[in-house]
């Protein structure tokens, strides 16, 4: 078998206020058709030998993940749920444990699902061109031609050719700088290290094994002590705990003497920055791209997204990055790109939530928009999904109104059940047992008015829970 490995635990903080710790940027649809994650599962049904995919995604994330893969109409697939991040190295160890339980000589084609690939067929060719050096046990990766010298990736240097298209790699090489990188490219000799891989599953367990044992033993136990939830795969978070973080390049690749290089290109882009993205993307004449309602004068080489209902106008500016969402802007020289990471540092240090949550919070069940908070009252635009129902529960702080908009809503409030249609109201006391939902065919859409002395999210107690919330 050939079964491709989603990696889908990445934060992209680098793509604030766009991509944040409950939405990254993996879940959004930066290029293309359908989110980041969306393509690469979808790229990976088009090869002819590829059977359904493994996921491995935070726990934050599984819902997301899910309703994605319904959306792009992939099934079969398997989410194995990471309770806490642990980079590369151990991802691939559950995904290569699971793999293993279908075929025991599976292979695994290894993608992370934030990146953006705009050559499928390149891509394609290059996993068939590898599949004969991963048969015979090597670990490949695949080295994308620099077209430019780059600062931003790590580097392979090839060595002799071992057949076909693969090279046996001589070192991988840290992120170089600018004239180190210069060099690089006119060498000819050295690729951009993708973080895509193809090899067995049970060869990778066995290099993992050799080269970081107490991490291959410590992922073994976190697998086999855990259990199936609704649709996921959940590994015992204790013991999960206990893994170390690493990275598959530091744990293996640079320790391997079976290390393999597979040259591709496939219009690459691992999208880590705002420029990154604008070079990856179409530019109008005056070389920038531009999304949502912009509006420019004299602006040349810049990157503008506006992701509310706020115009973005700019005037006799260059090289610039401005992107708007409804809570957030970033204003940003497209040559520190990579700094908008210590924006997210310093949110984090100060105690706000912008680096964690949107304005708009996605939810198993739908999401929810925040308009308009005072000091005793905060103002919901709430979609529920058709045949979605948020939990049994009440608030010990708070009571709420409910005016239906659009669609229809099965209220429950303490002995009562009964419908709402549009422009019907309710009205849910403080600390009443109350459950909201959509019995109909179309997503319902309700203004939700809270008012109380404290109106936080953790003011809930839950009775009852489809999704398996505490």
């Amino acid at each position: 078998m050939l079964i491709p490995l989603i990696l889908s635990g990445g934060s992209g903080t680098r793509l604030w206020p766009v991509s944040r710790r409950n939405l990254p940027k993996q879940f959004l649809s930066l290029s293309g058709d359908g989110t980041l994650f969306q393509q690469a599962v979808t790229r990976t049904q088009k090869l002819p030998e590829a059977m359904a995919p493994i996921i491995v995604a935070s726990e934050d994330h599984r819902f997301l993940a899910a309703d994605q893969l319904l959306e792009a109409g992939v099934q079969g697939a398997t989410i194995v749920l990471e309770p806490i991040a642990r980079n590369t190295a151990p991802a691939i160890a559950l995904g290569a444990l699971k793999a293993v339980e279908r075929d025991p000589q599976a292979l695994l084609l290894v993608l992370p699902a934030d990146h953006l690939i705009g050559d499928t067929e390149s891509f394609a060719t290059a996993v068939q061109q590898a599949l004969p050096a991963a048969r015979d046990g090597w670990l490949v990766t695949f080295g994308i031609r620099p077209d430019r010298p780059e600062t931003g990736f790590g580097y392979i240097r090839r060595a002799e050719s071992i057949g076909g298209a693969a090279f046996r790699v001589e070192r991988f090489v840290e992120k170089p700088d600018l004239a180190t990188a210069q060099g690089y490219v006119k060498d000819g000799g050295y690729d951009w290290n993708s973080g895509m891989f193809l090899f067995k599953a049970a060869r990778y367990l066995e290099e993992l094994g050799q080269h970081a044992p107490e991490m291959l033993e410590a992922v073994r136990q976190a697998y086999a002590t855990g259990h199936g939830d609704l649709d996921f795969v959940r590994v015992d978070a204790e013991a999960f705990a206990k893994v170390p973080d690493d990275s598959i390049d530091y744990a293996v690749m640079e320790k391997t003497s079976r290390a393999a290089v597979v040259p591709v290109s496939c219009a690459w882009s691992d999208i880590g920055s705002w420029s990154a993205l604008w070079l990856s993307g179409r530019h109008d004449e005056q070389g920038n791209q531009r999304e949502g309602d912009t509006l420019t004068v004299n602006t040349r080489n810049s990157l503008l997204r506006s992701h509310d209902r706020h115009m973005i106008a700019t005037v006799g500016v260059d090289d610039l990055i401005v992107v708007s969402t409804p809570d957030a802007t970033l204003v940003a020289h497209r040559d520190a790109a990579q700094d908008v990471k210590k924006v997210v540092d310093q949110l984090k240090a100060s105690g706000r939530t912008e680096h964690s949550f949107h304005r708009v919070v996605h939810r198993p069940w739908g999401s929810y928009d925040s308009l308009e908070e005072g000091g005793r009252f905060q103002v919901k635009r709430i979609v529920v999904k058709p045949g979605a129902s948020l939990s049994l529960q009440k608030h010990h702080h708070r009571a709420e109104h409910w005016i239906v908009v659009s669609g229809t809503a099965e209220v429950t409030c303490d002995e009562k059940v009964f419908l709402l249609a549009e422009n019907q109201s309710t009205y849910i006391p403080l600390g009443s047992v109350h459950r909201l939902r959509n019995p109909g065919k179309v997503p319902l859409e309700l203004i939700e008015v809270q008012s109380g002395s404290y109106l936080g999210e953790d003011d809930i107690v839950r009775f009852d829970d489809v999704y398996g919330r505490a």
